[in-house]
């Protein structure tokens, strides 16, 4: 018999330590992101709204010559090493702003502001990035489509519980003592990365389901070459159709972002109070997103399959445009804001997370990179500029109504291809897959 918590997140008991280590793990990547995300809003409107469209275009180039960089660890360390020189290179920075935070509180200033803003878009793409990469090389196909949905609830509770904490420590201690909170956290994602990676079987004699992935030596390099992961996103359909779904979630984020910034904007002139509003959205978005994991996330996947599931994001947007261009009030912005983010993470995420679990270990780690950087930026690129040329002709929300509509379709259109070439390829290597290098493996039942 099982227990009814098994039953309740279709969980098989050998599978729960490292289940909730994955999300224990997600919750320290995204209570380190969170104590910062409010704070980096409202730096990066000093500027003005414009200046901010082209922060979008300096994360892009940053993130353009990062990726060669991770590229180089990931060919050279084992998987450990180029997570933890990831992680560690993070919190070090963190301790950088630290130090002239407090050492020469002087410099502080809008240009101060935008140079924080640009790093905290990359720190936010990379860190999530290596998590989600460790999710599909160390859970299997089957296991992600059962309970990458739950642990998504880990990132969940910790996007709430960051603004939660940073509203209680910033008067006491000051809001650059946060960064130090964010790094503590950075610190504790590593440590349950290095248990989560221990425990896999050592040999396929251990492994107690045929569902579970096979094991993989940490002392492994992966290989290749720096720039592998761009290579290899424009030699395969598959990856490509993952970028492309990933420019326009990119270009619908955007969108929904110039856009409550033009209202926020409008709405008030304090920093502080810009803040506030700023926070006060995200705990709306957090909140609906953990309902939606709760109630639904678990067995939706498994259900409906992973087409139907990438599709409720382009189906929500769609709507969401819709009914904003009709309404036009801040309210039905963030109605459209948290029903867009909730189904984005508590549905979408863990869905398109899966799609990687059929291809080699470079490719979770090089060609993932490559997508979930640069090209989500190049997105945000595009979104921002169009968004902006709207805005100078004089065109409201019925203008990128206009726009986002259309595009929403095409992108349901996508996400029903991309579902079907996952099962495509994944029936097609069953009973084995290819690993880094060639290796066969049997974590597709």
């Amino acid at each position: 018999m099982r227990h009814p918590f098994q039953k309740a997140f279709n969980i098989r008991r050998h599978e729960i330590v490292p289940v909730f280590l994955a999300v224990f793990y997600f919750f320290c990547v995204l209570t380190a992101l969170m104590v910062l995300r409010p704070a980096r809003e409202a730096l990066g409107m000093q500027g003005g709204i414009d200046a901010v469209r082209w922060l979008f275009v300096g994360t892009a180039v940053i993130t353009l010559a990062v990726n060669p960089v991770f590229g180089w660890l990931v060919s050279h360390l084992p998987r450990r090493l180029f997570i933890t020189a990831t992680y560690l290179f993070f919190s070090f920075t963190l301790l950088v702003f630290y130090s002239l935070m407090t050492l020469t509180p002087k410099v502080i200033g809008v240009t101060t502001g935008q140079v924080f803003y640009v790093w905290f878009s990359v720190f936010n793409l990379f860190v999530t990035m290596v998590f989600w990469a460790l999710m599909a090389d160390r859970f299997s196909f089957d296991q992600g489509k059962r309970f990458f949905g739950l642990i998504a609830v880990g990132g969940t509770l910790g996007a709430i519980f960051g603004p939660w904490l940073a509203g209680r420590l910033a008067e006491p201690l000051g809001t650059p003592a946060l960064l130090l909170v964010s790094a503590g956290f950075l610190v504790l994602a590593l440590i349950a990365a290095w248990v989560l990676t221990g425990l896999q079987p050592h040999n396929p004699a251990e492994r107690k389901d045929p569902e579970d992935p096979p094991a993989v030596d940490e002392h492994e390099r992966i290989g290749g070459s720096a720039w592998e992961g761009f290579r290899a996103v424009f030699k395969s359909r598959y990856l490509m159709g993952i970028a492309a779904y990933v420019v326009i979630l990119a270009i619908m984020a955007t969108f929904i972002y110039f856009t409550r910034l033009h209202m926020v904007a409008a709405m008030e002139d304090s920093t502080d109070l810009r803040t506030t509003l700023f926070a006060r959205n995200d705990l709306i978005t957090q909140v609906a997103t953990l309902v939606m994991q709760a109630l639904v996330a678990g067995h939706l996947m498994k259900r409906l399959g992973v087409s139907l599931t990438l599709a409720l994001l382009p189906l929500t947007a769609a709507l969401g445009f819709i009914g904003l261009a009709i309404v036009g009030s801040f309210a039905a912005l963030v109605v459209l804001e948290a029903s867009f983010r909730a189904v984005q993470r508590a549905l979408m995420r863990p869905a398109r997370e899966t799609l990687f679990t059929v291809t080699t270990r470079e490719e979770k780690y090089k060609a993932k990179a490559f997508i979930d950087t640069f090209v989500y930026r190049a997105g945000d690129v595009v979104g921002a500029q169009t968004e902006g040329l709207l805005a100078r002709l004089g065109m409201g929300l019925a203008a990128i109504a206009t726009v986002a509509v259309p595009l929403a379709l095409v992108w349901a259109g996508l996400a029903l291809w991309l579902g079907k070439s996952q099962r495509q390829k994944a029936i097609a290597a069953s009973p084995m897959i290819q690993g880094t290098r060639g290796e066969p493996r049997h974590d597709i039942p």
